[in-house]
């Protein structure tokens, strides 16, 4: 119940994640309890519309234990995809662009699970938009059994070469287990809360 009135204002979470399966059984164990989650805890997942892989595990769980799928899915990998019929709100784009942009619009807040370079385009592609203080959504980095450590290491590194300046600071909670995403995500929300009333409060002296 307290992680469920610390994410009171998080709808939906849009969930990034690989169209297979992945060789580790640890993957699809994470995609399927994370949906159990997502559904126990009243929030709705938006992910890439397919039912393959760990996109295809991670709505099935949550349709599967009474919670709310909208899939956004290009035209294009519908049938490649084979996009989930079963998703309460299902929406067929023209392209990637509006995929991508529609999922954003829908979202409170990203989670990366497991996955290949769809994955890590999508996910990367919201922690710069972050970065770039063009949203202020809390991102979580779902490193199950250390498979983004390498992608952790690399950021270490642009830090140290100067590429991640101060005051460019990536905006990211990572966490090695799904039951620690929500809490992730209501820390990440807390910052933004106290600056939000402390705005309002010099807002009333004027």
């Amino acid at each position: 119940m307290a992680t469920m009135q610390k994410a009171a204002n998080i709808q939906n979470i849009c969930v990034y994640c690989g169209s297979g399966p992945g060789l580790n059984p640890a993957f699809v164990e994470a995609a399927r309890a994370f949906g159990r989650i997502l559904a126990a805890e009243g929030i709705g997942l938006v992910y890439g519309g397919g039912g393959l892989g760990l996109m295809g595990e991670t709505a099935r769980s949550v349709l599967n234990h009474g919670g709310r799928v909208t899939g956004v899915i290009p035209d294009f990998l519908s049938q490649r995809e084979h996009m989930l019929l079963e998703a309460q709100e299902l929406i067929v784009v023209d392209n990637m662009h509006e995929r991508k942009h529609l999922m954003f619009v829908k979202s409170d807040a990203f989670v990366a699970l497991s996955g290949g370079l769809g994955t890590l385009e999508e996910f990367v592609e919201q922690l710069t938009w972050s970065q770039l203080e063009q949203h202020q959504k809390p991102i979580v980095l779902a490193n199950i059994d250390g498979f983004w450590d390498p992608l952790l290491t690399l950021f270490a590194r642009m830090r140290n070469e100067g590429f991640i300046r101060p005051g460019l600071e990536l905006h990211l909670q990572v966490v090695d287990r799904v039951d620690a995403i929500i809490p992730a995500i209501s820390r990440a929300l807390v910052p933004r809360a106290e600056r939000a009333e402390a705005e309002a409060k010099v807002g009333a002296k004027f």
